[in-house]
């Protein structure tokens, strides 16, 4: 027999919640193939079987609350058929021989758990997403407040009649928990400036893509420009420590990204610092390609010292974001506008078209200020003007 337990999930993470299973008592299940889905206040992971067999107990429901190095499951893997047990989703009865001891909070604690995340397996998502429900507005009647499969026939058939009481999921809790705290403890300024965007009609003109044919983004574009001011306004890449600030060399930059229906993430780009637009490009489009395939590691979201938001349309002017805690600043990035523009030549003023976009700084007072704000916005938009586009894609 094979024990399955809740391995390490990363520095500072001390329990997650079983979000899935994805097999259930008496299937056979191959080794490294993923056995059930973890939610942490970092990330979403799923766990792969540490052996192959049968899986013949699972000792940890769909919604509990279990700490890292707890026994989760079992595993025969001597070839035996499985004996019989109750399926996953049917009420078990308790037995000292079917109950392994396992760490678990209060019953008070889990059940707070279980009522702020909507469990959906990929079957029922299917039936809801076919019948055009969307899952958040419904209520389970099964454990923890998932979603059966009956429940979703049945929406789909009669679709919603009632209002109803829709619980956050893991994801938009953690996000708002999080904020909630910063908006706290950071006394919170913002600055935001318009700058030149002609470069961003440079690019154009050479393809919105690097030499190997990773695209780039106008948000990539000013964090390469952003990255590089800190060099000169190293007090902005900085995180606390208590009282102590502590000020990087080096940038780990984090970028906001949006996740449907479960708030936001983000990834953190670590060693920024020195890298062309052709390789800022590749490690931008690397994180993202994990972030859509639901790939990410816990090191993908720790260490940032600085945060960068893009547009979050085509038509945001800016953005005042709420800082990353521990770090010192957070910069929003305006959607690129084709504008009128005054240009002067020779003394003389004409009005022609030109691009411009945003800037905006979230800086902590604790160690900057409005001026101070505005002088790197102002650098940023300066070496996003000097940029050798052609050179660096």
């Amino acid at each position: 027999m094979t024990d399955v337990t809740l391995p390490s999930l990363g520095e500072s993470v001390t329990e997650g919640i079983i979000t899935q299973w994805f097999k259930k008592v008496g299937d056979t299940v191959a080794r490294d193939e993923p056995l059930f889905e973890v939610s942490t206040d970092k990330v979403d992971s799923e766990m792969p079987s540490p052996a192959a067999g049968v899986l013949v107990q699972i000792l940890a429901e769909e919604g509990d609350t279990v700490e890292t190095g707890s026994r989760v499951a079992v595993i025969d893997d001597s070839g035996a058929p499985a004996p019989s047990a109750p399926k996953v989703d049917e009420p078990r009865k308790e037995s000292p021989s079917a109950v392994a001891p396992i760490p678990a909070p209060p019953v008070a604690a889990k059940s707070d758990e279980t009522a702020s995340s909507v469990v959906v397996s990929p079957v029922v998502r299917r039936i809801l997403a076919d019948g055009g429900v969307d899952p958040s507005t419904l209520r389970g009647s099964g454990p923890g407040g998932s979603i059966t499969r009956r429940d979703a026939e049945r929406a789909v058939l009669d679709g919603p009649t009632e209002e109803l009481v829709v619980a956050l999921s893991n994801g938009r809790r953690r996000m708002g928990q999080h904020m909630a705290v910063s908006a706290q403890v950071t006394p919170h300024g913002f600055v935001a400036i318009e700058t030149d965007g002609t470069v961003f009609a440079k690019l154009d003109a050479l393809g919105r893509s690097t030499r190997d044919g990773v695209a780039i983004s106008d948000e990539t574009l000013v964090s390469l420009a952003a990255v590089r001011a800190l060099a000169e306004f190293e007090y902005l890449n900085a995180t606390f420590t208590g009282d102590e600030l502590v000020v990087h060399r080096t940038v780990n930059l984090g970028l906001v990204r949006s996740v449907a229906d479960d708030g936001m993430l983000v990834p953190v780009v670590h060693a920024a610092s020195g890298l062309t637009l052709r390789a800022l490009a590749r490690r931008v489009s690397e994180l993202d390609d994990r972030v859509a395939s639901r790939q990410l590691t816990t090191d993908d979201l720790m260490g940032g010292t600085f945060t960068v938001l893009g547009a979050p349309s085509a038509n945001t002017l800016w953005s005042e974001p709420i800082i990353i805690q521990p770090q010192v600043a957070v910069l929003s990035v305006g959607a690129v506008r084709t504008v009128p523009v005054v240009v002067t030549n020779d003394d003389v003023a004409t009005v022609g078209v030109g691009r411009r976009l945003v800037l905006g700084l979230s800086f902590d007072h604790r160690v900057c200020e409005p001026a101070g704000a505005a002088h790197y916005l102002e650098r940023v938009g300066q070496l996003l003007a000097g940029l050798d586009v052609e050179g660096e894609r």
